[in-house]
């Protein structure tokens, strides 16, 4: 809660500054506005250091990142010239700094030679607040520390899904990697297992709303999905939780982030999404032989799409 309040006082700070006419901000070589707010104790940090940082970036009303409720950033501190990014404002920190960074779209625009996406306009300020939590002289260093908030990650994911289950009463399986599947039947036919092509049916939902964000059940793409199982063309989480279901199966799977999309951006737009699957198992065989010169199927199985595949929720 600390650090989410941390931020928030940053951003409304910065936010009277930017309506007094940038009064009180200073401005790099290359244009590049910022004011530290607070300052920590200590030296500053130094060429090859790894930086932890808290960090939100806003565009106007609308928070584009934030690290609130997920992983903090870790950034190397190099000799950085006059390139209008955050990188020319990090050799002027210190641990416990507080500051916010003001990117003019147009100066974006001009110094990257790069179109701007279209929801960000010529007059738009992008508004970075950051504050370093801890710095690191390593890389190895900064990677424990990374592994120590990754675990913490993990486990609310894994917490919010046994609580729902535990609430809703679900008797459910754990696969061998930590996915939760509600196994209605088993399937009396070939095993999923590695090698494996499968054809599955599913229809995904939000955790823990369960909003349907994708089905390939019904409508236009009501074919099953195919994929080889353990050669990575799925998430994780597919390709574990399936594996307790021959062909002919059919159930649920509660796939915790880790497992899924991490903290990339999920179906609903959300990184560290957890995600439910309601999945029907209609066939398993073995995967097609591969064209050696191209690593593709030689043959295309009679009725398949290969150019409107259903969008399986892949990497």
């Amino acid at each position: 809660m600390k650090k989410v309040k941390s931020i928030v006082l940053i951003c409304a700070g910065l936010m009277t500054l930017a309506a007094c006419n940038n009064q009180g901000l200073k401005k790099t070589k290359s244009g590049l506005l910022y004011k530290i707010i607070s300052s920590g104790k200590g030296d500053l940090v130094k060429k090859g250091d790894f930086i932890k940082l808290d960090f939100r970036q806003k565009l106007k009303d609308s928070v584009l990142f934030t690290s609130a409720g997920g992983l903090p950033a870790y950034i190397r501190v190099d000799s950085s010239g006059p390139n209008y990014t955050v990188t020319e404002i990090l050799p002027l920190l210190r641990k416990g700094d507080s500051v916010v960074v003001i990117q003019l779209a147009d100066s974006i625009q001009k110094k990257s030679g790069q179109p701007l996406p279209p929801y960000i306009k010529k007059k738009d300020k992008i508004i970075l607040s950051l504050k370093v939590t801890d710095v690191f002289p390593s890389g190895e260093l900064a990677n424990l520390d990374r592994e120590k908030e990754l675990q913490k990650q993990k486990d609310i994911e894994i917490k919010a899904i046994e609580d729902y289950i535990a609430a809703n009463k679900i008797n459910v399986q754990k696969s061998s990697k930590g996915v939760y599947v509600v196994v209605d039947s088993v399937g009396d036919g070939p095993a999923v297992d590695s090698g494996k092509q499968v054809s599955v049916f599913y229809t995904g939902k939000s955790f823990p709303a369960g909003k349907v964000f994708e089905s390939n059940v019904n409508g236009p793409r009501n074919e099953p999905i195919k994929f080889v199982v353990g050669q990575h063309q799925i998430i994780e989480g597919w390709d574990d939780g399936l594996r307790l279901f021959k062909k002919g199966g059919k159930g649920t799977l509660y796939i915790p982030a880790y497992l899924a999309y991490d903290a990339q951006p999920g179906p609903s737009h959300k990184p560290f999404e957890n995600l439910i699957f309601e999945v029907r198992v209609v066939d398993v065989t073995d995967a097609p032989k591969l064209d050696p010169k191209t690593m593709r199927p030689m043959v295309v199985p009679r009725g398949a799409n290969p150019q409107g595949q259903p969008s399986a929720p892949k990497k």
